[in-house]
């Protein structure tokens, strides 16, 4: 949570609507001789001040405002439409060789950067294997072809799994370990970052066995260079895709409850 109070309110703007008094969720703002007000200490620069004010007369301190632009409301999309991709979306795991742009890659980070996390940490990290990935790649390869070896006396399932050289990564040009010390935060971050990449026409999927092998050796974690108290949390790998799906697939059915 952040430690000090950079919220700042220009009075010769501010009407008094006390729109942002209404939308703080902590309670931090204030009116004041019809003026909104913000008491001391720390807030949690949730933002919904700066973005609900109808005259711009919030600022926050602390961060860089002249960015940010008009809001873009989710009903500006079709629903039906955005629920048909969404059950059309597949895990991709088969890639072709043409890289991912650098435009697309910031556009995959930045919409995970603007997923909401708890407490409004914004405590979630985003590595780009690059250069590693190949040497990466091939230290948890041969984990896993040692620990399979141990594995397969135990279970069938591992003893059928063919550990090749692109075993992680499936030959896709680009993995991103997202990383938090909230599991929760860095997930919902991931699932941002996946429907950006859908929408750029790019494939996707989490590779789970990347993030068993983090959790397994040291080595790897080491080669991360995480962030102080992060754990990775998943590996989202990209690629333009190799395959073409052309329906959508059952689902088991939905479990309603209504208290």
């Amino acid at each position: 949570m952040p430690s000090a109070n950079h919220i700042s309110i220009d009075s010769a703007k501010c009407v008094g609507c006390a729109e942002c008094v209404r939308d703080c969720p902590m309670s931090h703002l204030y009116l004041e001789n019809g003026k909104a007000r913000a008491h001391d200490g720390a807030c949690l620069e949730c933002g919904h001040c700066f973005a609900v004010c109808p005259q711009g007369a919030v600022d926050m301190t602390n961060y860089n405002t002249s960015v940010c632009g008009p809001a873009v409301p989710m009903s500006e999309f079709d629903s039906n439409r955005l629920l048909e991709a969404m059950r059309s979306r597949r895990s991709v795991r088969r890639f072709t060789s043409e890289p991912v742009s650098e435009r697309e890659l910031d556009m995959i980070l930045e919409a995970g950067r603007c997923c909401p996390t708890a407490k409004n940490t914004q405590n979630v990290a985003y590595t780009v294997l690059g250069s590693k990935q190949e040497a990466i790649e091939r230290e948890c390869v041969n984990l896993f072809r040692r620990a399979s070896k141990l594995a397969s006396a135990f279970s069938e399932t591992i003893r059928n799994v063919e550990i090749g050289d692109d075993f992680f990564f499936k030959g896709a040009p680009l993995a991103i370990v997202v990383s938090s010390d909230s599991e929760i935060d860095a997930a919902l971050a991931s699932s941002y970052m996946e429907l950006m990449a859908a929408s750029l026409g790019l494939g996707a999927f989490y590779c789970g066995y990347f993030t068993a092998c983090c959790r397994m050796s040291a080595k790897v974690r080491g080669m991360l260079a995480l962030p102080e108290g992060h754990k990775a949390v998943t590996c989202l790998v990209v690629g333009h895709p190799a395959v073409e799906y052309k329906r959508t697939v059952p689902r088991k059915p939905l479990r309603k409850t209504v208290l």
